[in-house]
């Protein structure tokens, strides 16, 4: 397979694996724990930190069990003001980090190549989070989509690509545009593993629902299709006689009958095709809403009306914080919409989904909005590195949560699509019943239902007088900072002593490459967590005092605790920072000692 190359590859090839791991440190002031709880990692978590020390932090606890990651990355157009900081040993990023390469301009004849050498480690760590059945989402413009396809296919297997969506992002053409108005994004999907992964349907809308007719047949509502097509068929060609009298000789000009004669009348006793209303009409066969699939395939485009476009996203975020106006709000959000239609068809009700370029928490709000909606436990964990993780990111979560003083109208779209002369006069009853069932479906709540065709788009919305508040969505969440590296060749040190659950969780990912879900208290046998193949102990206090002493060595005891803990004959992996048995004594009851910190560094290979 063919591969993209760029400076600096070989030095960030491997570089997530020497990024440190760090303890998350929870800030309770900035948290908003359930009522009645303390803050948990075991929450929603918002870190504020760089993305890929974040990343290689959670990856004790979350390797493999994101089922959902949606990243929104800078996407290098030169305007936005990025920098380059992964601290990579080599003389080419030093020269990177430099305050005059940064930040990242179009004038910058690298920063094609700074921003692949800023997504490699983060995408390789990416893929060790996600669950087997998980799914990355990438939005992009033309800028770097191609480059993005290649290290995607290069790490995460050109046969896991599953598509390239697009989104249309505006509602109109920019009349400023030098050349062509930009009209649109790019949302990139791959799959952990394609053959195992299979994207949710779509809900049918009652829009959808509503051109199915109920004439009381048992088998419910229907619609009529065509008998015809184009393809030929050789046993479409023959004559029909109408129940009115009329005689159709032949399909119409160009086009076969779909079914064979035998089969078409054997639908007719059925009750399947419809004469129309005088029993003179070209036959149609009725679609049953009770047969059709329960939901729609998703298509890979994506327009405005059914996911939102950036104005929308502007007037979401000034809505629930204090932005004056659009022009203030200097992040370019993603509309809550867009981030629902991701969920629908990348989540279930207890799905982990992270995004680890947060920006103003879109992604926060559309898990908060879907759990309210079908009443799930979906979990979100939020990365953003800027100061304004707290004021914006997990403030808008706050308010989200709590709900947000506003006075003024809230608007909610109920219905939109797309109209040309052609479909209006082809279709004007069915959408004006369409509008009319909209209507009416809104009446108790909302105090205006407003109708309009604006730029060839059809749209009904519900408008609503509010006063005071807006309602909150409920939830909560744990905001962390990244604490210290664990420097497990300092432990005896005394310096930096990572609490047992942290260097507990590091032991058993670098050990077994999972994640450990709880961590019980320091028991006799050190016992923490087990896999298939093999059952991890740890013996350590974050204590130099009794790290330096005899106590904290294996002895004959703690081999007999480990031996009778071991009931299903299991490999067992002993950490501890030294031992009083030979290692022909613990082979002979299936242990291997491995000494701290030596042992962790040789498990990665360090």
């Amino acid at each position: 397979m063919p591969t993209l190359e760029f400076k600096g590859k070989q030095f960030v090839y491997s570089h997530h694996l020497s990024v440190p791991f760090r303890e998350l440190e929870i800030d309770a002031d900035k948290s908003l724990p359930a009522e009645g709880r303390q803050p948990s990692l075991d929450d929603n978590l918002i870190i504020h930190g760089d993305n890929l020390e974040a990343l290689k932090a959670i990856l004790p606890t979350h390797a493999g069990k994101i089922d959902c990651i949606f990243i929104d990355p800078p996407y290098n157009t030169g305007n936005e003001g990025w920098c380059y900081n992964d601290n990579v040993r080599s003389p080419l990023m030093q020269e990177w980090l430099k305050q005059s390469a940064n930040p990242v301009d179009k004038e910058d004849l690298e920063r094609h190549d700074k921003w692949l050498c800023m997504m490699w480690p983060r995408l390789c760590l990416l893929r060790e989070l996600l669950s087997e059945n998980g799914s990355l989402w990438v939005t992009l413009d033309d800028n770097e989509v191609h480059r993005a396809r290649g290290i995607l296919d290069e790490l995460f297997g050109e046969h896991n690509f599953i598509a390239c969506c697009i989104w249309r992002k505006n509602y109109a053409p920019k009349s400023s545009a030098r050349h062509f108005s930009e009209d649109h994004d790019y949302i990139l999907i791959y799959a952990k593993n394609a053959a195992g992964w299979t994207p949710n349907m779509l809900a049918r809308t009652e829009a959808q629902d509503s051109v199915y007719r109920d004439t009381g047949d048992p088998r419910g509502p229907w619609r009529p299709n065509n008998l015809s097509a184009r393809n030929f068929y050789s046993k479409g060609t023959y004559s029909i006689k109408c129940p009115g009298g009329r005689l159709i000789e032949k399909p119409p000009q160009g086009r076969y009958w779909l079914v064979s004669e035998d089969k078409f009348w054997e639908m007719d006793r059925d009750g399947r095709i419809w004469w129309g209303e005088d029993g003179n009409n070209i036959p149609a066969p009725k679609i049953f809403l009770s047969e059709v699939k329960a939901g729609r395939v998703p298509q890979t485009f994506w327009d405005w009306p059914d996911v939102g476009h950036t104005q929308d996203a502007k007037k979401e975020l000034i809505s629930i914080l204090n932005f004056g106006n659009s022009e203030d709000v200097f992040i370019t959000p993603k509309p809550v919409r867009l981030l629902e239609r991701v969920l629908d068809l990348a989540s279930d009700q207890n799905s982990i989904i992270l995004d680890s370029f947060a920006g103003s928490g879109t992604t926060a709000h559309a898990v908060l909005e879907a759990n309210r909606k079908d009443g799930g436990k979906r979990r979100f964990i939020l990365v953003e590195c800027e100061e304004y993780a707290d004021t914006l990111t997990a403030e808008r979560v706050r308010r989200i949560i709590n709900g947000y003083a506003f006075t003024g109208t809230q608007r909610q779209e109920l219905y939109s699509e797309m109209i040309t002369w052609s479909t209006f006069t082809k279709k004007h009853q069915q959408i004006l019943l369409q509008v009319e069932h909209f209507e009416k479906k809104a009446a108790g709540s909302f105090d205006k239902v407003k109708k309009e065709i604006k730029d060839g788009v059809l749209t009904v919305t519900g408008e609503r007088k509010i006063k005071e508040k807006v309602s909150g969505l409920g939830g909560s969440f744990t905001f962390c900072a990244l604490g210290e590296p664990i420097a497990v060749e300092s432990l005896l040190t005394g310096q930096g002593l990572p609490a047992f659950e942290a260097l507990a969780r590091y032991v058993f990912y670098t050990a077994t490459g999972r994640s450990l879900e709880k961590v019980s208290k320091p028991s006799a046998d050190g016992f923490i967590g087990e896999t298939d193949l093999f059952r991890i102990h740890l013996f350590y206090q974050p204590d130099p005092t009794w790290l330096r002493s005899n106590e904290s060595a294996l002895n004959a005891d703690r081999v007999d605790a480990v031996a009778r803990g071991n009931q299903n004959g299991k490999r067992a992996i002993v950490f501890a920072v030294a031992k009083f048995m030979s290692q022909k004594e613990l082979t002979k009851k299936r242990i291997e000692f491995c000494q701290l910190p030596y042992a962790v560094h040789r498990i990665l290979g360090g």
